[in-house]
């Protein structure tokens, strides 16, 4: 089937250039559509991001700036954990932290901040309106006003009704005990950072909270010790007292006291002196104590025996340095003699027989020339001799050019009265544990057998030399007394003297050594002038035993069988000094 094609209609000149107009008129509109188009789409991006950033720096800022404050003051005032607690060995609280108040201020939000700090004096008596005022215009979004306020104070305060002001709880650390435990324990700063004692050596544990720490002091015995001390620096005017209890054979510190002590609840009441810990810090020449060790060096070494006899009659003279005694024999003296005697002349003969060498080294494995080993943050580094020479085993033959803590001589004298064992201070048990063993494990210093010598050695100061005064009815107390002159600018006082007496019972199987030292005691009527270690720390020493005794079941010496006196009889040559005047003559 054929289709014809249609035919094409023939335009004139006009027509065509008609159509061709219409045609580029149309395409020019479309060009300036697409114009607007791009133009509106490019102002449109324009305005979203002037907005944005319009609302960013300028509308935004405030409430993120505010934001930032509020988690700033959030994060000042979160809630803590409360600090640990801290007890003695039996369990009886001796720190804990209590929730109390705490008031802030937002600066920015007190319009009258002379008036606010004016009404806040009356209400903070620690603090007067000067100090506040001076807060209050700090411009601080958060700043403390004060720190563990009473519910009465932040009654009164929220009563006020100041908007800009502000309380957070904190934890407060208590002591119930006040003064007694004071540098045992140490205090902690307004933050709860440990700052002394074992709040500083136990801080992160007690931060946590959860696991309290358990002393090995008991605070019946800190007690005694405490008041014993505290009688005996009134009585003799002293300066201050020293005192500790320590198990020989453990470490155990069963109590220690330094007085003058402070309230660790307001330490900044207390001036620097009251918070030294002269039981563990402070380093003293310790005097005729230190007999103990020279003697026991000699006997250890097999330089000298009981029956060892020495010429006392001379000074000793080595240079410019003369060794006399304060009381002197002027007789030829055996080892049991010069000790209970307390001679400097014949403890210095049996130092040069045991020798420059053996003192020196004796000496050091006692520790006396390191800081002694324990987890507590304030121990006094000990002066000795350097370099030692011949007149230094001479004179730290009798404790003199030579200094240590108290609880060097604890530790020390400990090892040699326990069987010759060195154990290291324990200041605290093991979670768990109510007692350590009975022989803690520690290295060997001295033969058993030289450890039995001196035991007998230490029996008869109490039983016939110038221990005396520590002497107690029903118990076998062993022990020796310590005068120590004291250095001054131009050498030593003998008007100033550090007076102590280190006492051991049960002396025959010792538990425990009670010490007792003061700083320039006074004589009195009662000492006959006299103000050495046989008259004002051994009395104090007695007492302590006399009550801690009974306390700790420990029963008394019904075994009357043994006589120190009669068994040592063959080494005195002489008639023993009295007890009384004539025994406190020769106490050095």
């Amino acid at each position: 089937m054929n289709i014809p094609f249609a035919k094409k209609k023939k335009l004139s000149a006009g027509e065509v250039f008609a159509e061709s107009g219409d045609s580029g008129a149309i395409a020019l509109q479309q060009a300036k559509a697409r114009l607007i188009f791009v133009f509106a789409v490019l102002m449109l991006g324009y305005l979203a991001v002037s907005l944005r950033l319009v609302d960013l720096s300028l509308l935004r800022a405030p409430e993120e700036k505010k934001s930032a404050a509020t988690e700033e003051v959030k994060t000042l005032t979160a809630e803590k954990p409360l600090r640990g607690t801290i007890t003695d060995r039996n369990g009886e609280l001796i720190a804990t932290s209590l929730r109390m108040a705490s008031v802030y201020a937002d600066t920015t939000l007190i319009e009258d901040r002379k008036g606010t700090a004016s009404e806040l004096a009356k209400i903070l008596t620690a603090q007067n309106e000067a100090e506040i005022f001076k807060k209050l215009s700090s411009g601080k979004k958060f700043i403390w006003i004060e720190r563990n306020i009473t519910p009465k104070q932040e009654y009164a305060i929220n009563a006020l009704g100041h908007p800009g002001l502000g309380f957070q709880e904190e934890g407060r650390r208590i002591y119930p005990h006040e003064n007694l435990t004071s540098h045992l324990v140490g205090y902690t700063d307004v933050d709860g950072r440990g700052i002394a004692g074992i709040e500083k050596s136990y801080d992160r544990q007690l931060k946590e909270g959860e696991k309290p720490v358990r002393l090995t002091i008991d605070l019946r015995i800190q007690h005694l010790l405490h008041r014993e001390l505290s009688r005996a620096l009134e009585k003799f005017s002293a300066n201050a007292a020293i005192g500790m209890v320590m198990d020989v054979n453990t470490g155990e510190v069963i109590a220690m006291v330094s007085l003058p002590d402070f309230n660790p609840y307001h330490p900044a009441a207390s001036p620097d002196a009251a918070k030294f810990n002269r039981a563990t810090l402070g380093v003293f020449e310790m005097g005729s104590t230190f007999k103990l060790f020279s003697t026991a060096a000699a006997l250890d070494a097999g330089a000298v025996n009981f029956g060892t006899t020495f010429e006392t009659t001379e000074p000793i003279k080595i240079g410019r340095f003369t060794i006399s005694d304060y009381h002197p024999e002027k007789r030829p003296l055996t080892v049991p003699e010069i000790f209970i005697f307390s001679s400097n002349i014949g403890t210095a003969k049996m130092a040069m027989a045991a020798g420059t060498d053996g003192i020196k080294d004796f000496y050091k494995r006692m520790g006396f020339f390191d800081p002694v080993p324990a987890a507590f943050p304030e121990r006094g580094a000990p002066l000795y001799p350097k370099p030692w020479r011949e007149v230094s085993t001479l004179t730290a033959a009798f404790g003199h050019g030579i200094a240590v803590s108290p609880l060097h001589l604890m530790r020390a004298a400990s090892a040699l009265v326990n069987g010759g064992i060195m154990v290291d201070p324990l200041f605290s048990l093991p979670e768990g544990e109510s007692t350590m063993p009975l022989h803690a494990s520690g290295e060997r210093v001295i033969k058993p057998e030289t450890s039995i010598q001196v035991r007998k050695l230490l029996e008869l100061v109490v039983k016939g030399g110038t221990g005396s005064k520590a002497y107690v009815e029903g118990y076998d107390v062993g022990g020796k007394t310590g005068t120590a002159e004291k250095t001054m600018a131009r050498g030593y006082s003998k008007n100033a003297v550090l007076s102590s007496f280190i006492g051991f019972f049960p002396i025959g199987n010792p538990r425990y050594a009670v010490l007792a030292m003061m700083d320039e005691p006074k004589a009195t009527k009662d000492t006959y002038g006299y103000a050495t270690g046989g008259w004002t720390a051994a009395p104090a020493v007695a007492r302590v035993i006399e009550q801690m005794g009974p306390l700790y079941h420990i029963p008394p010496d019904m075994d009357r069988t043994h006589d120190i006196l009669r068994e040592m009889a063959p080494y005195m040559k002489n008639k023993k000094k009295e007890n009384g005047v004539a025994a406190a003559k020769t106490d050095r």
